[in-house]
């Protein structure tokens, strides 16, 4: 089992409600100049989850299951911001309000820009749910470090996720971690060049379809692990020759030029530590049987 800082985290209650559905512009342009009216971002959206394709919707950056935020008014300001970043992917949800209270879900990632915290509930759950209900999030895991791998950096991450084979392993001074998918750099737009990798996401730009095809990334899923190949997240996103960055898809893809499958942070790597495996299985949903694996 790697080793790391756990017993040094601290553990905090953030609280949070159902955030608004949202509507930019009447129309959202393309790349080819033609209009679109579709669903967006927020509310509680009961077909698409963790699990899901993030391509084929009618829709643009769907958020699987439940979006929330602290404060829909007041997005950027400290408190909704704190919000975010605390919220790690695998932290215990919990409803404390209405028909569902006592209901628990698992975050499965958080988007920038709105600032919200996407959230994966069962069925039962999501039927219940109304817009006023709040949640409470046990949040745990932002200052996770990898103590024998001093760098790699560990963002957005539940420490209980690193103890699960199926998510990473250790072979030979190398850290082997199952992807979906292996995301050339070049394909990175929205969010690249943010100074902070523990909230908020970046996009995978989807324009080029042949290059999505060539790498399969026109196959990727929502709640899917994958690796972003010459992406430097250890402190800001960027471009670097070599180094390697994990994450996780939280939100479906876009209309909109330069935006996309929305990518989290999980782990990162200057150099060549960070070792991706393609495997069919590399998704949130299967490791911790919530979205299209829950039990029925």
């Amino acid at each position: 089992m790697l080793k790391t800082n756990e017993k040094s985290l601290v553990k905090m209650a953030v609280q949070g409600t159902v955030a608004t559905t949202l509507r930019y512009d009447d129309f959202e342009m393309d790349q080819h100049g033609q209009g679109h009216t579709v669903p967006s971002v927020g509310g509680i959206t009961y077909n698409v989850k963790v699990g899901d394709p993030a391509f084929g919707w009618q829709g643009d950056h769907i958020e699987p299951a439940v979006s929330t935020i602290l404060n829909a008014d007041k997005r950027r300001d400290k408190p909704n911001r704190a919000y975010n970043f605390l919220a790690c992917c695998g932290n215990e949800a919990i409803v404390i309000s209405g028909d569902a209270k006592g209901h628990k879900g698992v975050v499965t990632g958080h988007h920038g820009g709105v600032e919200h915290v996407v959230i994966d509930f069962p069925d039962r759950t999501l039927n219940k749910l109304t817009m006023d209900d709040k949640f409470l999030i046990r949040t745990f895991g932002q200052g996770l470090a990898l103590t024998d791998y001093p760098d790699v950096k560990v963002y957005n991450l539940d420490p209980m996720l690193l103890k699960m084979k199926q998510f990473i392993s250790e072979k030979k001074g190398k850290l082997e971690v199952p992807v979906s998918a292996i995301v050339p750099a070049a394909l990175m737009g929205s969010g690249l060049g943010a100074p902070d990798p523990a909230s908020g996401d970046y996009d995978i730009t989807t324009q080029d379809t042949g290059m999505l095809k060539k790498h399969k990334l026109d196959k990727i899923k929502l709640g899917d692990f994958v690796a972003i190949q010459d992406a430097d997240n250890t402190f800001g996103r960027h471009y670097l020759t070599g180094a390697m960055t994990i994450g996780l898809v939280v939100h479906s893809d876009s209309i909109l030029s330069g935006h996309g499958p929305g990518v989290v942070t999980l782990l990162s790597n200057r150099k060549s530590t960070i070792v991706p495996k393609i495997s069919k299985t590399a998704n949130i949903a299967n490791l911790l049987k919530i979205g299209r694996k829950r039990g029925k």
